[in-house]
């Protein structure tokens, strides 16, 4: 027998397995959210739809509760191809300052308005943006309304807040935000915020309820106040792995990610009215209504300062702002 008739069985068998592994692809997908939050249930219903059309082309995974790094750190493993898809919010203003108008207090009156700020001032605009440093922003989801817990009172006007430890995420315009209102911010990985407030290193935190009760916050604060002052989109991004991936597969997962848009909102809305009653029911946490006109009149100079320091930052908050008129 031949050297070649040999080979040949071997060579062949090679070439199934290696067509079997590029067959079996996996897209990695990673976010910060616990076990039952909105970012770990919109990101497991993207996977499910994605992969049943998929097929044996590739299967989505989803790795939850910062199992592949920190928001910064998922940033990062998008630039080196390392992850390939993840769900920054705040961060994203350390990629492009323009993102910091959705830091900008009072400004997404509902979920019809950050609708329209998704489709006609996102895509168009901040996506192209971050293109030009290596991401591509796939989908616009959410992370939510946010509202202040803490252990030390209710929070009703801005001087509430005076002296309060309160971690906030990556992004100068939050911790500029809640020094405006008399408070000590400090950002803090997520990952870290529950033993933080556990052993007292931070007073409060201030985040959505799809992120506050799966990841058991109301546990250890005394105090939840509706104050509702910030409102973030959560942004599907890609990085350098992109481009390798099959047309066929990028097609699916693009078009599987625009049918999500308008999901996502539905399912965060249904998860605000269940986590928030849970907690009224749980009794572990005194729940409080905010004066909201305090705390707009308290963030006239954050919007003053944003619109001098980042070029086109008016025109940002003024195209933000119109969309919502007819909410």
């Amino acid at each position: 027998m031949s050297l070649a008739t040999i080979l040949l069985p071997v060579a062949l068998a090679l070439s199934f397995t290696v067509g079997s592994a590029s067959a079996q692809t996996e897209v990695k997908f990673g976010h910060v959210g616990a076990p039952g939050s909105l970012f770990a249930q919109t990101a497991e219903e993207f996977a499910k739809r994605a992969n049943a059309k998929l097929g044996n082309q590739a299967k989505v995974t989803v790795y939850g509760s910062s199992q592949l790094g920190s928001d910064s750190e998922l940033l990062k493993k998008l630039k080196l191809g390392t992850v390939d898809l993840a769900l920054p919010s705040t961060v994203m203003t350390s990629v492009a300052g323009e993102f910091g108008v959705f830091e900008m207090p009072y400004l997404v009156r509902d979920r019809a308005h950050a609708g329209r700020i998704a489709k006609e001032l996102i895509h168009p605009t901040l996506g192209p943006i971050v293109e030009k440093q290596g991401y591509k922003i796939l989908s616009v989801w959410e992370n939510g309304f946010r509202h202040i817990t803490n252990s030390k009172r209710p929070i009703v006007k801005p001087d509430d807040l005076k002296g309060i430890k309160l971690r906030v995420p990556g992004g100068v315009w939050r911790v500029k935000m809640f020094q405006a209102y008399g408070a000590n911010p400090s950002p803090m990985e997520f990952k870290e915020v529950f033993v933080a407030l556990q052993t007292g290193v931070m007073d409060g935190q201030e985040n959505p309820f799809a992120q506050i009760y799966p990841a058991r916050l109301h546990e250890v604060q005394k105090y939840l106040s509706l104050t509702g002052h910030v409102y973030t989109p959560a942004y599907v991004t890609a990085g350098a792995s992109w481009q390798r991936l099959p047309d066929g597969v990028r097609k699916i997962l693009e078009d599987t990610l625009k049918e999500m848009e308008p999901v996502a909102l539905e399912m965060a809305g249904k998860l605000d009215d269940e986590f928030l009653a849970k907690m009224k029911q749980g009794g572990n946490i005194e729940i409080n209504e905010a004066d909201k006109a305090a705390f707009v009149a308290a963030s006239k100079a954050v919007y003053e300062e944003f619109a001098k320091q980042v070029k086109g930052g008016q025109e940002l908050i003024d195209k933000a702002l119109g969309l919502g008129k007819s909410s």
